[in-house]
């Protein structure tokens, strides 16, 4: 994608949702942790229900060792890979306590060294609670930015590091969302709305820009 054309996506992003915001429900870096190891594999929607039950009984590290492994699982039952994410909150709400005071740290080295914790993870952390300029690649990212044109590449990586190349510094902070949000809502992975897309004309995804009505194309780039 040219860089006029990048300029333009993220323009138009930014005035679609001015103010994007992570949609997991979090009141600490330590809910926002653990929500977001919740998380894999599972939907925002999900791991909200599950935490509206366990965050009022225990939202700190303290609180989740005194429920125990046992008494976690059953509070996040519903959610998928539920046993193991159990044990890696039990051991990684430990380890918050035995080196870091019970505070998450702000450090990625140190963020992913802690259970169930990897890359993606820790780039939500560091973005959402942090406010540095990282992009996490899931699913939706990842499609999108392939699909457009704007970061492609064949592993959430190599699409990681394209985006850091590729995506305004003055839009890094904010791309995360805006991308993830965009995927969820419009350029899905079945169906994607098309017609309703604010990219359409720049969009690379020829094989659904192309079969729309020339006049709808027009009046998208206006």
């Amino acid at each position: 994608m040219r860089k006029a054309d990048i300029v333009l996506l993220f323009d138009r992003l930014a005035a679609r949702m001015p103010e994007p915001r992570s949609e997991l429900s979090y009141h600490s870096a330590f809910t926002l942790l653990v929500a977001v190891v919740l998380s894999a594999q599972a939907t925002d929607v999900g791991v909200n229900k599950a935490t509206a039950k366990l965050f009022p009984l225990a939202d700190t590290p303290e609180a989740i060792l005194a429920l125990g492994e046992e008494g976690l699982r059953e509070k996040i039952k519903t959610i998928g890979l539920f046993n193991s994410k159990a044990r890696n909150i039990i051991a990684l709400s430990r380890i918050l306590l035995e080196r870091y005071g019970g505070e998450v740290p702000h450090d990625r080295t140190a963020l992913e060294a802690l259970p169930g914790v990897g890359r993606k993870t820790a780039n939500v952390v560091l973005n959402v609670w942090f406010d540095e300029p990282t992009i996490a690649v899931d699913t939706h990212i990842f499609r999108v930015s392939n699909r457009t044109g704007l970061a492609p590449g064949k592993t959430p990586l190599a699409v990681e590091q394209q985006l850091e190349k590729a995506v305004p510094k003055d839009r890094k902070l904010h791309a995360h969302h805006w991308l993830i949000l965009h995927g969820r809502y419009t350029c899905k992975a079945q169906r994607p709305l098309c017609p309703d897309c604010c990219l359409i004309d720049i969009c690379a995804h020829k094989e659904k820009t192309e079969a729309l009505p020339a006049k709808l194309s027009k009046r998208k780039r206006a």
